[in-house]
C-alpha cells in the first residue's frame, strides 16, 4: 500500500519538533566553529576549526531556521551522534556574498567569504567580452578582485587567434584589470598564480570547457576534480564541476571551484550598479546634461562623447547596451 505523502507544512512541523527536541539535547554539548567547503542537497560537509575535531570534516545537517549555506561560510557546529556527522547550528557574518539568479529569476548564493575572483577563458570555447564584462560587473558590484586568466596558453598555435587574444587581454590591462597567461598542462603562469592566491579567498568563474577543473587539479595534486571534454560539435563545452567546493592551497590561501556556467544573469543588480560596474564609466557618471539621461543617445551624453573621442572602448560600451537591454 503507497504511502501517505505529508504536506509541505506537515514536514515543516515536524522539521520545527526535531529541532527543538535535538536543541534540548544537545544544549549541554560541545560547539566548534567550522568552513563549509561544499553543499550536498540539504548537507553540507564542514571543516571542523578547534578543538579536538580540528581538521576533521563532518557531514552535517542544518537547523531550519537557516537561510542555505554555501560554500566559503563559516558556521558554528555541534557533533552529531553518528560518526562522522553534525549539525549547524548558526551561521557566521558574511564578509561577502556571490549569488546569481536562477533560470527561474531566483537569487540563490554561489559562495561566500569571497576576496578574488577568478575569470577563466581560453583559446576554445572562444571567449566572449559580453560574458567577462558580466563577471567584471558582478565583481565590482560585490567587492572582489577581479583577476582575467586566459588557461590553455599551450593550445596556441594560430597567429590570428593568438593576436585576436592578446588583444582582448590588452582591453582589461588598460583598464587596471590583472590579466595572467597560464597553462594546467604546461605549468605556464601557476608560479604566479600560487603566489597571487596564497592570501586570499578565490573563486574560479567562467564558461563550461574553459579548463577550471584542470587548473584545480595542477594547483592541487590529487584534489580528484572531474575533467571534462568539449561536447562535440558546439564549442559550448560539457559542465563537469556540479557543486561548488572549497580547496585550501598548499602555498596558503582558499579556491573555491564553482559550477561550469554558460552564462551570468545579472538581473539582481539596478541600473546604477550597472554603469559603476564598467570602471571607465565613472568619470562621466552625472555629467550629462540632464540629469535623467538614460545614455540613448540623447544630447548632451557625456558617456556618448567619452565614446566619441575614444576614451570608452565601443567594445565596452556595446557590453554595456547588451546587459542593459536584458535587465
Amino acid at each position: 500500500m503507497p504511502r501517505k505523502q505529508l504536506s509541505q507544512r506537515q514536514l515543516a512541523r515536524i522539521q520545527r519538533q526535531r529541532d527543538a527536541h535535538a536543541t534540548q539535547e544537545d544544549a549541554g554539548a560541545a560547539t566548534y566553529r567550522g568552513l563549509v567547503l561544499s553543499r550536498f542537497g540539504q548537507q553540507v560537509d564542514v571543516e571542523v576549526s578547534g578543538g579536538e575535531l580540528h581538521g576533521h570534516i563532518l557531514r552535517c545537517f542544518q537547523r531550519s531556521n537557516l537561510e542555505a549555506l554555501v560554500s566559503g561560510d563559516e558556521v558554528v557546529l555541534q557533533r552529531g551522534m553518528e560518526p562522522g556527522a553534525g549539525v549547524v547550528l548558526a551561521l557566521l557574518p558574511r564578509r561577502s556574498l556571490l549569488p546569481r539568479p536562477s533560470k527561474s529569476g531566483e537569487l540563490k548564493p554561489v559562495a561566500a567569504n569571497i576576496d578574488t575572483m577568478l575569470i577563466v577563458i581560453a583559446p576554445e570555447p572562444k571567449p566572449h567580452y559580453n560574458l567577462i564584462d558580466r563577471y567584471l560587473v558582478a565583481a565590482e558590484t560585490f567587492g572582489f578582485r577581479p583577476l582575467l586568466l586566459l588557461n590553455k596558453c599551450d593550445l596556441l598555435h594560430d597567429a590570428a587567434q593568438r593576436e585576436e587574444l592578446d588583444a582582448l587581454l590588452n582591453l582589461y590591462t588598460a583598464l587596471g584589470y590583472g590579466t595572467l597567461r597560464v597553462s594546467s598542462k604546461s605549468g605556464q603562469g601557476l608560479t604566479d598564480l600560487r603566489a597571487r592566491l596564497s592570501q586570499a579567498t578565490a573563486i574560479f568563474v567562467g564558461q563550461s570547457g574553459v579548463g577550471k577543473s584542470a587548473l584545480v587539479n595542477a594547483l592541487l595534486p590529487g584534489a580528484a576534480t572531474l575533467e571534462g571534454a568539449l561536447s562535440e560539435g558546439e564549442d559550448k563545452g560539457r559542465h563537469t564541476t556540479t557543486a561548488a567546493r572549497l580547496f585550501h592551497l598548499p602555498e596558503g590561501g582558499r579556491l573555491i571551484d564553482s559550477p561550469g556556467i554558460r552564462e551570468f544573469g545579472l538581473s539582481h543588480i539596478d541600473a546604477r550598479q550597472l554603469l559603476e560596474g564598467f570602471v571607465e564609466f565613472r568619470p562621466w557618471l552625472g555629467a550629462c546634461r540632464f540629469r535623467d539621461c538614460r545614455h540613448r543617445g540623447e544630447a548632451g551624453c557625456a558617456l556618448r562623447e567619452a565614446l566619441q573621442q575614444g576614451k570608452i572602448d565601443p567594445r565596452r560600451m556595446q557590453s554595456y547596451e547588451l546587459i542593459r537591454n536584458n535587465l
